[in-house]
């Protein structure tokens, strides 16, 4: 199943990588969608290339009743980025792994920070996948509507984030 989201951020690109790179940034969203934040790690500054793994709990309650059964009332969401180093305009592109413990689906998105002067354009395109024989697809037809509401959310709660934690 396909993720596409487009939206469009009152702040410059660094400023905008900057928040998607902040630990405290990363806890908001977790906790915001009832999930908790267990572990985040960042190699290198922002202002070049880096990469960032965040593990995260997130509760099943929003997934089709049969995702409950099997998952229990929570999963764990292992999420990997590798982040470019800013183009000459300040633009860049971070490449988004997601795992989910015990759930047969593979998440691959690719997200492009457009700079625009004082406004970042973020935008998200990937794919849900699933490796089960004859349910795959069903799979991660049902999964791709919440992975892709969770992502995008980190987005809108992004400009919050700006608005309220000005440079």
């Amino acid at each position: 199943m396909a993720l596409s989201a487009a939206t469009t951020l009152q702040a410059p690109a660094q400023s905008v990588t900057d928040v998607f790179a902040n630990e405290g940034f990363i806890k908001h969203v977790s906790e915001t969608v009832g999930g908790e934040l267990k572990s985040f790690t960042i190699s290198g500054p922002t202002t070049g290339a880096f990469t960032t793994t965040t593990v995260r709990t997130l509760p099943t309650t929003r997934m089709p009743d049969i995702a409950k059964k099997v998952l229990g009332a929570t999963l764990t969401v292992t999420q990997n980025e590798s982040w470019s180093a800013p183009a000459a305009d300040g633009s860049r592109t971070n490449t988004i792994k997601l795992a989910v413990a015990g759930a047969p689906v593979d998440v691959k998105a690719e997200q492009k920070l457009r700079a625009d002067g004082s406004t970042t354009v973020v935008e998200l395109s990937g794919q849900v996948t699933s490796g089960v024989p004859f349910l795959g697809a069903k799979i991660a037809s049902a999964a791709e509507p919440v992975i892709g509401r969770a992502l995008n959310l980190q987005a809108t709660l992004a400009q919050e984030w700006l608005t309220a934690h000005p440079a």
